[in-house]
């Protein structure tokens, strides 16, 4: 399938995605402020910048985009147009997230790691559960890969 838009107009809409303070990750945080998680945002010090960092629970959640970070769920679809892009692309951001993670796991860190399809309205309360769950417990690593 081909791309709808024009060279520009893509190249307008790419330049408008941020990398923080996506909606996401407002409400994960508007969701544990109001549980009474105290935490701090995009940690630069850290391992990978974190989106949320919880210091009391040595825990960090990272609030990843499906397609960004290719999660396997219906919302990942490789790119049908500049593919020579958009795979490199896309695998080094996966590559970089193992490692960061791997990195933060050896200096003794939780992670948890929410993905974008995991805060639609359906799975909302569910997810926010074992994301509570796993600050105060602990977690698997199933929700990593």
């Amino acid at each position: 399938m081909a791309d709808n838009h024009s060279k520009e107009i893509r190249s307008k809409n790419m330049s408008h995605i941020r990398s923080t303070n996506t909606k996401p990750e407002e409400r994960v945080r508007k969701y544990l402020f109001s549980k009474g998680f105290r935490y701090r945002k995009n940690v630069r010090e850290l391992p990978g910048c974190p989106d949320i960092v919880l210091p009391k629970y040595k825990t960090v959640v990272f609030v990843n985009g499906c397609f960004w970070h290719k999660h396997d769920c219906p919302r990942f679809v490789w790119p049908s147009s500049n593919v020579e892009y958009w795979i490199p692309k896309i695998n080094r951001n996966v590559q970089r997230d193992q490692k960061n993670y791997h990195e933060l796991q050896r200096i003794g860190w939780n992670i948890v790691v929410v993905w974008e399809c995991q805060l639609k309205k359906a799975a909302f309360n569910s997810t926010m559960d074992y994301v509570i769950s796993c600050i105060m417990q602990g977690c698997e690593d199933e929700e990593k890969e």
